[in-house]
Parts: structure tokens; sequence; C-alpha cells
């Protein structure tokens, strides 16, 4: 995988970006628009207007944290250009773990499930408070969904696995390929591969703008946002894509695009969207067997064949690189498997005490693919690093299985006529582990430092 690192072209943030440490995705949120929860002082604390140099992704100089909060020292520039530090605190109050492991998910319904992959999705959630599903990305099935009220529930900000279906709609729409450099501001320019890989924010909010609103939203509803992604599944729940843009105060259509702001997303909507991109284009109905009988009768449902099979290979070498890049943000999966590719996105972000953490992807196992959405809410320990790790026992829990074993051959689809499914996977040059061009640009939300 050939990577582009970013290109200095100027000296304007020359200290500034010096030895700086990574910032998380929100306390950079606060930092950037204290107005924003002026209505929940005792949640998020910030002390006056300020802009965070780079448009809130500068990395904090210091990080203090003690309890249920996070104190983060910023620098920013103040009304009059000039450069000052700042402190922000954020208080999380929602708890991380359940009271004992597996009591999140009483009452899902399991008899239509594969009871091995189940397993394997219970082990690795443990006590943390979120959902879990692993679907079959060949025909939408859902194969296991652990605390089923959660995964068929509202959903939470998107945070910044959005980044998915703005890169799909940027490269639909001719804006870039994943080599086009994108200037972020700063002097830096970036391509897709390492903004994907590295979750930089401000490389999605210049698309976002470049695209507006409009454009942004006819895509974000093409791809499944703003409707249900199940066929006939009790519970399920809508999420929400607003008809009108963020405002401009709050970061408009740019920060609706880094990390969903003023979106709510379902996980059932994240799978069905990651569903699409590891089959090449067919954006199934997410169905889920709760019987033996209905397991043996299912039939897959296309809801509609998404153009996008040739702009996937744009998208892999950065959702490759966000596990297999040594500043991947989900490279925390790989310390948990490493025995064949995964492939993701992931989020942070917070709203009033509740902190998100997401990752979804696919593994290109050899007995097929399996799409996961791992989603985690809670308090400091929850974060998108830690659902990528969560991510990674999962499928060591189904390897020690024996899952993967030649056997192992995944239900046929019959009867259904689909976008094709030959997306190649791109493997980084070199070594399987080698490590990728370094960078001074900070990510935008937490890597598992």
């Amino acid at each position: 995988m050939r990577l582009i690192p970013p290109v200095r072209t100027g000296s304007l943030f020359t200290f500034a970006l010096a030895a700086l440490l990574p910032l998380s995705a929100a306390a950079t949120r606060v930092a950037a628009h204290p107005s924003h929860h002026a209505a929940t002082p005792r949640n998020r604390v910030a002390h006056s207007p300020a802009r965070p140099v780079g448009h809130g992704t500068v990395a904090a100089r210091a990080a203090r944290r003690s309890g249920g909060r996070q104190s983060v020292t910023v620098l920013v520039r103040g009304r009059h250009g000039r450069l000052r530090h700042a402190r922000y605190v954020e208080y999380f109050s929602a708890p991380s773990f359940a009271p004992a492991a597996g009591t999140t998910s009483l009452g899902d319904q399991t008899g239509g499930e594969d009871p091995q992959v189940r397993a394997a999705l219970v082990e690795a959630l443990g006590s943390y408070n979120g959902t879990a599903l692993a679907i079959d990305p060949k025909n939408g099935r859902i194969l296991a969904m652990v605390n089923q009220k959660a995964a068929l529930g509202p959903g939470a900000e998107p945070c910044s696995t959005i980044k998915l279906m703005v890169s799909l709609a940027a490269l639909s729409e001719g804006l870039i390929t994943k080599d086009t450099p994108v200037n972020v501001g700063g002097g830096y320019r970036l391509n897709l591969t390492y903004a994907l890989a590295r979750s930089i924010n401000p490389y999605f909010e210049t698309l976002g703008r470049e695209m507006g609103f409009a454009t942004v939203k006819h895509y974000a509803n093409q791809f499944g946002l703003g409707e249900l992604a199940g066929y006939n599944i009790p519970g399920e729940t809508l999420g929400v894509y607003p008809d009108t843009e963020l405002p401009a105060r709050l970061g408009g259509v740019g920060k609706m695009c880094s990390f969903g702001e003023s979106i709510q997303m379902t996980p059932m909507q994240l799978g069905a969207l990651v569903v699409a991109i590891a089959n090449g284009g067919s954006l199934f109905y997410l169905q889920h067997p709760t019987t033996p009988e209905e397991a043996a009768s299912f039939e897959p449902r296309l809801k509609r064949t998404l153009d996008i099979q040739k702009y996937i290979p744009e998208m892999l070498p950065g959702m490759e690189g966000a596990v297999a890049a040594s500043y991947g943000t989900a490279r925390r999966l790989r310390a948990s498997f490493n025995e064949f590719p995964v492939l993701g996105k992931t989020g942070t972000c917070s709203d009033r005490g509740t902190r998100f953490g997401w990752f979804a992807g696919y593994g290109d196992g050899p007995s097929g693919r399996i799409v996961t959405v791992f989603f985690l809410t809670g308090g400091r320990p929850t974060f998108g690093p830690k659902a990528a790790e969560l991510t990674g026992l999962f499928y060591r829990a189904l390897a020690s299985r024996a899952y993967f074993a030649p056997h192992a051959v995944p239900l046929p689809v019959e009867n259904i006529v689909a976008a094709p499914t030959a997306v190649p996977v791109v493997k980084p040059a070199g070594a399987p582990d080698a490590p990728l061009p370094p960078s001074t640009i900070p990510a935008t939300e937490p890597t598992g430092h």
C-alpha cells in the first residue's frame, strides 16, 4: 500500500505543531465549539471564545485525567491572532461497564443466530456497555447481535465513522481520488488514504464544505442513513439525518462530515453501509432470523445497488491503514488478532457525559468476509480504539473455535441479482506489518497511547 505522507508547504504553524501529543476528538470538539454545550456546564467547561489552531486539530500540550473527568490543555488562537493556552474539562458520568458480563444481552432472541459467532461476540464484548453485530455481507443476514435493544435503538452520533460515507460521496462526485492532495490548512496537504487511517478531521470538513449540505445529504440517504436498515425487525428505530445544515457557528456541514455532528446513526445503519463496501455495492436489508426455521429458509432482500464499486478500491488502503499502520486509530486490533487482514474505521466522541466508541469493518478470512460493528457507551475507558480492540478479540475467539477452518462454508446466496463482489484486498508494501511513513499531523481522535 502506497501512502503519501503530509507535504509541508508553509511555515505558519511551525512551533504550534512541534512535539505535541494527540488531542481526543471530544476535547477538540469542546474547544472548537464552547457555545454548543453552554446548556450543560456540568459536563463540559470552556473558558473563553477562542479557535484551536488548525481548526480544532492541533494536539494537546498536556493532558491530566482523573476519576470521571478529562482535563486537557490546548493551544488556541485568540481573537487577535495570538497563540495561547486554554484549559477545557469534560466530565464523564455514564458507566462503561455493566454489573456483570452478559447482563446486557438478557432478553436477546438467539434461536436463529450462528451459535459460534454469538459466543465469540459475547466473549469479546464482555462487560462493556454497548452492542456488537456480525453480518454476512453476501446476503445481509445478521449472524449474531448482542444486546439487541441497543443495536436496534436510536443510535448516537457516528463520530468519525461518518467519514466512510463522506469518502464515498466525494469519490462519487469526482472530487478526489485516494491520491489527491487536499489542503487542510497550516501548509499541509493530505490524501484520502492517510486521512482515513489517522482520522484527520480538517480533511473531511474540507470535503464536506466543497460538496455542500444538499449533496452530502443526498449521498447519506442513498447509503441508508435516515431509513430503517432492517427488514421487519421488531423494535428497530430510525436514527436521524437532519433536513437542515448544522448552524455555521457550530461548524456547518464541515462538522457534520468530520464526526457526524447533529446526526444520529444506528449500529444497524452503519452495518448495512459496511456490508455494501464489503460486497461491492449491494445495500441489503439486514435480516435477523430468530428461529432455526427462519434461518433455514433465509432469503436475501436487496434494497438497492449502489454505484460505488469502482470507488471502493480507493477506500480500502485507508481502511486497512487504520488497522495496519503504526499510527492508525484502530491499530489496537492487531494486538488481539493478525491472522488475516481486517479493515475498518473507528469513531470517538461524546455528548453530555457519555462517551461513544465505534468500530465498523470487515475481516477478509479464508472462509469469507464477516462485517462487524462494535458500539460502546460509557465514560473515560470508552473510545473507538477500544471498540477496535474488542473486534480483534472477536476474531481471535472465532479462530480459537476453528471457525475459519476450510470446512466452514458460508450460507449460499440464491435467486438474487446483486452487484459484483470482487473487491480486492490491498496489502501494505513490504513486510505484513511494515511501518508506514510517520507524520507530524496529529490524530483527531484517541489512538490508544
